[in-house]
This record gives C-alpha cells, structure tokens and sequence, in this order.
C-alpha cells in the first residue's frame, strides 16, 4: 500500500475504475429487448454463468399496493423498476454480485468473495493527518474520474422511443450517485414544460428512506475501493450531536468558507473547484426535462446562516436519545405525517419533543441539510457536497442503533400501502444491480461493517490498535528509506571530518578538565566553524 502522501501524486494517474445505467446495457439492442446481462470479463458468458457466478433472469416485481400519495400509473420511469427499462438483467448466486456478477457482496472479498471482513467506520474528526489526507484524496480522484462502467440517463424511456434513441452520458464516479440521489427524488413528469407531480419520492419521506441510504452508502463505499484498489477502505462518519457548528468545515477536511464570499469554500481546499450537476430542480420542473449532468456552478455552503424559523440548531444527544426511544419502525399513512414514528422523526419531519409527524420545526437528519445552508439544502443536489456522505453515515449509525435496541423482526418492515417505491419488496431506483428495501431492514453486522462507537470498549483498543499497525505498515518502507540514507549520510560527513582532521598541521594537544563541557563541534584556529 502507498503512503498517503504519495497517493495524491500517483492517484490523478490510475486508469479509470471498473463501475446507473451500465454503459453495457445503454444500447439500442438492450433497450429494445429489455435485457441487461453483460458477459462477466471472466469468462465472457453473461453474468458469469459458465463459472456459476450467476443466470440472466426474468425480473420479477412485486404486486403488492402502494399508498394514495401517488395517484397515477404508467407515467414514470420508476414506477415497477426496473420494468420500463428493462425486464431480464443478471441474478447473482452465493457471495457475488454487479450488473454482470463480477463484484463481491458487502463484506465479502477475494477472487471467489469466500473471504468474510468486517469494516469499521470511524469518526471523521479522530482520523489521522495520513487519513484526512487519503479520504480527501479518495474524494476528489472519485470527483475527476469518468466511470467506465455506467452512464446516467438524459431522458425519460419516452424520449428514447422504441430504444432507437438512447439518451445516456459519461459521468464521473463522485457525480454518478449526486444523479443517483436526484433521480430517486426528483419530481415525476407528467408531460410537458411544467406538468409535474412533486408529491413523490421513491427514496425519502417514507420508510425506505433508512434502507434506500443504507445501500447508496454501501454502494459508494465500494466503488471507491474499486477505484483505488485500497479495499481496507471505510466510510467516515460526523457525530454531530451537540456539535456548536460545522466542526468539519476546515481547510483540513471539507473545506472551510471563503474569506471573499461566505457562500463559497476556501480556495486552500480543493473542494473549492468543485463543480455541481442537478441541482437546479425548479428549471427542470419548469421545462419538464431531466437533469443533463452538466455543470451548473461551483458547491455552495453557508453553514449556521440558515432560516431561524426551520430549525432551532443541530441535533442534540437528547434528540437522538428520544428517536431512538421510539419502538415503531413507521406508523400510519406512513409518510411524513406519521406519528410516534422512529423513521419519520429520524428523518426530520416528526417532533423531537412529542413523535408528532408533520412538525412545524424541522429536526434530526433535514435539520443538518438546512443548517448547512447551499448545496446541501436541496434534496435533489445534496449529495453534491462531500459532507452528505459524513452526514448520511452517522444517520445510519442511528439506524443501526435503533435496529440492535428494538430487534425487530423482518415483518416490521411495511409489504404494502406504503408511498410507491417504499413496499418492502420494492427494487430501489435507480439501482442497477437490484436491491430490495426489506433486504436491507437487519444490522450493519449482517452486511460487514460496523461503527467505532457502537463497539465495546475492547473492540475498540483492538480497532486503534490496528489502525496504527496499518498506518505503520504504510509507512514503514519510508521510515526504513530515510534511516538509511540517514545513516548513509552521517557516515559520509565522518568520514570528511576524519580526512579534515589527519589533514591539520599537529599543535599542541588540547585538555579539558570537565569532558560533559567538551564542544559537539571543534572551532579552527580562524575561527569559523566546521561544518558538515
């Protein structure tokens, strides 16, 4: 493994990672015939069948029915994914998994996945300089490396027509899941400039809010660690509880503001050149059409200056305590009227103080969006700064939390009537491969990760201890390098001093009474000093 320092020299120079829409299946072909099963590179039979990693399927969705929030049916390309799109894509067998069944199921790892690891995220303030360094670097290498392995979709399935028309773009590995987050979220079109339906979301406002970001998180995690090749790599998180303002606003982690514009990140931080894509979602509402992927500025942050009247702060330990205290997972409409409801109140939108939904204060995780006041204020854009992924990691630290107290059992998680896109055996837009939310209703443990401070006290001494025998192995080779150039060098100044010596004229021997007073360095008769 590199050095940390060194990974931001060579990282801008690896290839591109092998990676929501795979590029394989974006043709006119697969479009027309509704199937996405690209030949695993293996052995070049699709999904890797002839190695038995995995069958090309029909997909199967489920029949069960949503809630009234979404009163239409056949209008977006959402609705029963991934149907409109495709209809037979790759079923992967035992520990494997990808849209073609090369990759390895979280916490599984090694050439056939037979290997079991367990990740620990930690806490993105207690991380080593050497960390801090590699996390930044991971972003932005991430930020600047176009995908190889999908593209985003520029149009509905409607614009593409029969399939002859395929509307997809290239799009870095960082800004493939700020899409991702726009396309779960955003606003249905119904037809034309202006006709659309914004009481809708198949990721947030209902209860595959928790699982939806559980999987994009999971997802992240590993195409960084495909990008980098570094696998021991884990997603940080902010504790934000208590916290006075935005702790990880620093030159040192996500930038801090601009001297010039309290708008805009410090030009000392490399998130200052950051560029944002989708987050103009009035203009695309408007106009009727989908985001293109295309610049639109630079990543916006004015942390604390938020509206008053939304929020009262930061959430507290006490309002994590009184969410966690709530033993039903969702309740009701389930939505964000729900009442006494643990994942409404985690979400924002039920009352810290009573469990009542549609609370005229906004709490918990929508309070940290507002509280940040730019990017990460719009639903559709948030994951255009690198401070939802810190955010989004200790929420789910809070799920996790709530799942280890109440224990629920699978049947907890809604099969039916809740808002389309949140049934428990709904597929998660717009993932590729498929996932489905209820799969994701059970523990970190279950799926190879963990976080620092759930662990026991011993776990954790085992954890630090083999952080920093990981940090040292890193550098060691270094350490090894500069010991010996260093002993190199002091024997090569011995050496001089010794032929300068043997080289003086003889005088008089010098005594000295006290040797502890002797000088490290002998002056000339001139009077200038040796030196090396």
């Amino acid at each position: 493994m590199w050095p940390p320092l060194v990974l931001c020299v060579l990282l801008p120079l690896l290839p591109p990672t092998h990676q929501q829409f795979p590029r394989a299946c974006a043709t006119a072909e697969s479009l027309r015939s509704g199937e996405c099963c690209p030949a695993w590179d293996g052995d070049g039979s699709p999904c890797g069948a002839r190695s038995g990693r995995g069958a090309c399927v029909d997909v199967a969705v489920s029949d069960q029915p949503d809630g009234p929030q979404y009163p239409f049916s056949g209008v977006d390309d959402r609705e029963r994914w991934p149907l409109v799109f495709y209809n037979r894509t790759c079923r992967c067998l035992g520990n494997f998994m990808g849209f073609d069944c090369a990759d390895c199921k979280f916490g599984h790892f090694g050439g056939g996945c037979a290997e079991r690891r367990e990740s620990v995220r930690r806490d993105v303030l207690r991380l080593s300089a050497a960390e801090r360094l590699r996390l930044i670097s991971y972003l932005n290498l991430a930020k600047t490396t176009v995908s190889r392995d999908y593209v985003i979709a520029t149009g509905t399935r409607g614009d593409m027509g029969d399939g002859g028309s395929p509307l997809f773009r290239d799009v870095t590995v960082y800004d493939l899941f700020v899409w991702m987050h726009y396309y779960v979220s955003r606003a249905a079109l119904l037809g034309g400039a202006g006709d659309v339906w914004r009481d809708v979301d198949f990721g947030h406002w209902a209860p595959a809010f928790l699982p939806w970001h559980r999987v994009f998180l999971l997802r992240w995690e590993h195409e960084i660690r495909k990008l980098t090749g570094d696998f021991g790599f884990t997603i940080p998180y902010w504790d934000w509880r208590d916290a006075p303002g935005c702790e990880v606003c620093t030159d040192q982690l996500m930038g801090g503001p601009s001297s010039l514009d309290p708008n805009l990140i410090n030009p000392a931080s490399v998130f200052s050149s950051w560029k944002v894509i989708c987050s103009r979602a009035e203009e695309y509402n408007n106009r009727g059409v989908l985001c293109s992927g295309q610049e639109e500025g630079p990543l916006l942050r004015n942390p604390g200056n938020h509206d008053q009247r939304l929020i009262r702060g930061l959430p507290t330990t006490a309002d994590v305590e009184f969410t966690l205290s709530l033993p039903q997972y969702d309740t009701g409409p389930m939505d964000v009227t729900s009442n006494m409801s643990f994942r409404n109140t985690l979400e924002g939108f039920g009352s810290v103080q009573t469990g009542l939904g549609s609370s005229t204060q906004v709490g918990m995780h929508a309070s940290l969006h507002i509280f940040m006041n730019g990017s990460m204020s719009s639903v559709q854009g948030s994951a255009n700064d690198p401070i939802f992924i810190l955010h989004h990691a200790f929420v789910d630290s809070i799920y996790e939390q709530w799942l280890r107290r109440h224990r629920p059992e699978s049947s907890h998680y809604p099969t039916a009537n809740a808002p389309i896109g949140h049934n428990g055996e709904y597929f998660m837009a717009p993932f590729l491969p498929l996932f489905q939310n209820r799969d994701y209703f059970l523990s970190s443990k279950d799926l190879g990760y963990e976080y620092f401070y759930l662990l026991d006290p011993g776990q954790r001494f085992t954890d630090v201890l083999n952080s920093y025998l990981e940090e040292a192995k890193q550098i060691w080779p270094w350490l090894l390098v500069a010991g010996a150039m260093g002993a190199l060098i002091v024997g090569v100044l011995a050496g001089i001093v010794s032929m300068v010596r043997r080289s003086r004229p003889a005088k008089g021997k010098r005594t000295y009474s006290h040797p502890e007073q002797q000088p490290l360095l002998l002056s000339s008769g001139s009077g200038s000093s040796d030196s090396y």
